[in-house]
C-alpha cells in the first residue's frame, strides 16, 4: 500500500480562515460549539450502520478487500505480560504475515506499549512497517499532565512513528471540554514528527452525541485520526460508532480542507466484521479514506482469520487455526 509522502497541516494554524478558527479561544465557545453540533439521531444511525453491514462483496472485489484490511491493521500486543520475544515475534509477522506468500500485504504497524518501541522498531527496520505506542497513561489515562508528556516524549526518543493517546474521560464527562483539548494540543506537540491518535473510549461516553463531540474536539486539536476505543473496556468499536465518527472527519475535511484518520479498535475479529468497516468507509467517508494513511484496524487476532480467507480463496479450502500463529 503506497503512503503519502506529506501530511496535510491540523491543528491551530490548519484552521485559519475557517468558520473554526475562533471555537477554541474559550472553555464558553467550545463549549458553545459543542452544545451546537446537531443531536444524533440514534434510530437512523443504527439502521444505516446495519443496513451497510448487509452489503455483499464476493470474488475479485473480497480478495482486495481482505489484502487492504490485512495493510490496514496495527497489529497490536497491549499485555502486561509482554516480552521482547513476543513484540519480536509480532513484528516479524507484520513484516511477513504468511511466511508461505510473500504476495501478502504488510500491516501497516505493530502497536506496543512505550518500553518496547524500540524492540519493536529493531524488529520492522528497512520494512516500512510503522511502530506505534500507546501513550498518556493508557488506558486509564489517570495520570498528571507532565506524567503523560513524559510518557510521549520517552516513546518518541525510542522511535515511535505513531502515538495513540488517551483522552481524559472524566474531564469530559463533567463537561471540562477545554481540559481534553488542551490535552491533546499539548501531546500532539510533545509528538514531534509523529502522527497522533486520538482515543475516546467510545464505550465509556455513553451517547452517540458525546462521541461526536469528543470527535471534534480531537480534530480541532489537531489528531491526525480519531480512535474508538482501547480495546480494554466491554464495549469497543461498533459500526455504529464508527459510521458516526466516519461522518465527523468527512464533514470536517469538507469545512477545513484538512482529513482526518478513524481508527476503530477492539472487538473486529473477523474478516467479515473488517469487510463490513470496509463498507462504512466507502459508504459514508469515500474512497479517499480507503488507505492505511487514513483508515486502520487496531486489533490482535483478526489478521489469523484474514489470512485463513485469503488462503481459502486462494486454494478453495481452509487451512485451519493452525496455519496461521497464534498471537
Amino acid at each position: 500500500m503506497t503512503m503519502p509522502t506529506t501530511t496535510p497541516p491540523s491543528g491551530k494554524a490548519a484552521l485559519t480562515g475557517t468558520p473554526f478558527a475562533d471555537v477554541t479561544a474559550s472553555a464558553t465557545t467550545l463549549r458553545r460549539f459543542l452544545h451546537g453540533l446537531p443531536g444524533v439521531d440514534t434510530v437512523g444511525l443504527e439502521a444505516r450502520a446495519a443496513a451497510l453491514g448487509t452489503r455483499s462483496i464476493k470474488t475479485t472485489a473480497k480478495a482486495y478487500a481482505i489484502d487492504l484490511a490485512i495493510s490496514m491493521i496495527d497489529l497490536t500486543t497491549l499485555e502486561g505480560a509482554d516480552t521482547a520475544g513476543k513484540v519480536r515475534a509480532l513484528g516479524a509477522k507484520a513484516v511477513h504475515p504468511d511466511p508461505t506468500d510473500r504476495t501478502t500485504p504488510k500491516t501497516a504497524a505493530v502497536c506496543v506499549y512505550p518500553d518496547m518501541v524500540a524492540t519493536a522498531k529493531e524488529a520492522v527496520a528497512g520494512s516500512g512497517v510503522k511502530v506505534a505506542s500507546v501513550a498518556t497513561a493508557f488506558p486509564a489515562g489517570r495520570a498528571a499532565l507532565a506524567v503523560k508528556l513524559a510518557d510521549v516524549r520517552d516513546a518518541v526518543a525510542a522511535g515511535a512513528d505513531e502515538i495513540d493517546m488517551v483522552i481524559d474521560r472524566g474531564a469530559f464527562l463533567a463537561g471540562d471540554f477545554m481540559k481534553v483539548y488542551e490535552e491533546i494540543v499539548a501531546v500532539k506537540e510533545a509528538s514531534g514528527q509523529a502522527r497522533l491518535k486520538v482515543i475516546f473510549e467510545t464505550g465509556e461516553l455513553s451517547t452517540y452525541d458525546n462521541i461526536r463531540r469528543a470527535s471534534w474536539i480531537g480534530m480541532l486539536a489537531g489528531a491526525d485520526f480519531i480512535k474508538t476505543s482501547t480495546g480494554k473496556v466491554g464495549v469497543n468499536a461498533t459500526p455504529a460508532n464508527t459510521l458516526l465518527m466516519l461522518e465527523a472527519v468527512r464533514d470536517f475535511r469538507a469545512q477545513t480542507g484538512v482529513q482526518v484518520g478513524v481508527k476503530p479498535a477492539g472487538g473486529i475479529r473477523t474478516s467479515k466484521d473488517a469487510l463490513k468497516f470496509l463498507v462504512l468507509v466507502n459508504e459514508t467517508a469515500g474512497a479517499d479514506w480507503l488507505d492505511n494513511h487514513w483508515f486502520r484496524f487496531g486489533a490482535s487476532s483478526l489478521l489469523n482469520d484474514l489470512l485463513m480467507q485469503r488462503q481459502k480463496l486462494a486454494t478453495g479450502r481452509y487451512s485451519g487455526p493452525d496455519y496461521v500463529t497464534v498471537d
